[in-house]
């Protein structure tokens, strides 16, 4: 180098220009690094609410899941009942044939003495019309309970019906919420 080229590094502008340029570079450095940091800090939030919402719908899989385990229970138990009064009613069925059984004997008997019991006759056959008058009582209780029942199964089906209702608002309004949490916090971390 031949000495006029030289830069006197004491000289005032030649400071001037190397702060200038130094100062520069490390805006320019901060300025970019804060973009990154900002950048990470929401690509770190978008996780935890992904996370957050793929822990909602586990959860919210594991209550449908319990309440089919319900209705299955339920189901079964129901017919259990069902299969419980069919047994009954079939048992009902072979005592009443059993007992029409022994009444046609006793009709043939009652034949051959036909004179002499003819009252009697009477007499039985009342009873048993009011035996069977009795029996129709019990069916018609059994239908009543049987409409009972349906009416309890309609009001479960209204139940469902709004907790299915609720669950879907709670999810729309933690989905509404959580996207405004974070758009605030967006908008909060541009400011």
């Amino acid at each position: 180098m031949n000495p006029s080229q030289m830069v006197d590094l004491q000289d005032p502008a030649f400071r001037r220009l190397v702060q200038e340029m130094v100062t520069q570079v490390v805006e320019d450095f901060v300025r970019t690094n804060e973009l990154r940091a900002r950048e990470f800090s929401l690509l770190e939030r978008i996780v935890r609410v992904e996370e957050e919402l793929k822990a909602l719908r586990e959860i919210e899989a594991a209550r449908f899941e319990a309440m089919e385990k319900r209705f299955e229970a339920l189901q079964r138990e129901m017919n259990a009942r069902f299969e419980a009064m069919e047994k009954r009613f079939e048992a009902l069925q072979r005592e009443m044939n059993a007992r029409f059984e022994a009444m046609e004997k006793r009709f043939e008997a009652l034949q051959r003495e036909m004179n002499a019991r003819f009252e009697a006759m009477e007499k039985r056959f009342e009873v048993m019309e009011k035996r069977f008058e009795a029996m129709e009582e019990r069916f018609e209780a059994v239908d009543k309970r049987f409409e009972a029942i349906d009416k309890r199964f309609e009001a479960i089906d209204k139940r469902f019906e709004s907790l299915d209702r609720r669950l879907t608002f709670m999810q729309w309004f933690m989905g509404i919420g959580f996207t405004f949490i974070a758009l605030l916090i967006t908008l909060l971390n541009l400011s």
